[in-house]
């Protein structure tokens, strides 16, 4: 397990940035960040809080707080690969699960680093 705001983590590279879109793609949800294009990608169903409110894509109402995540600033991350990867928005927190039990597949979430980055893809 990493702990949270470990250096090593990719997922470090997140931190003090803005999300800038919300993308639902098929059966995914993606996460996009400024400056550098970088993309979370949540394969398993994600979960979280926003605003005060849980929410679990795709139940209903989660697209709406979805998208409240727009702007926000990463200030930090847990990321355990055998449970979940989170991010932290103050308050709020975006959850990819990555246990075998939500999964939908191998894989339950991407990070694709800043564009032009060779080698700039991580899988979970």
């Amino acid at each position: 397990m990493n702990t949270p705001n470990d250096p090593d983590d990719p997922i470090q590279q997140l931190v003090g940035l803005d999300v800038r879109s919300v993308c639902f793609v098929a059966d995914y949800v993606e996460l996009h960040f400024d400056p550098n294009g970088e993309v979370l990608r949540a394969i398993s169903d994600p979960f979280g809080v926003q605003d005060g409110r849980e929410w679990r894509f795709p139940q209903p109402g989660s697209m709406d707080l979805l998208h409240r995540y727009i702007g926000k600033t990463v200030d930090g991350y847990e990321l355990d690969p055998d449970r979940l990867l989170a991010l932290h928005f103050g308050e709020d927190r975006f959850v990819i699960p990555l246990d075998d039990a939500t999964r939908v597949g191998p894989e339950a979430a991407h990070y694709l680093g800043p564009d032009g980055v060779p080698g700039g893809m991580w899988i979970w």
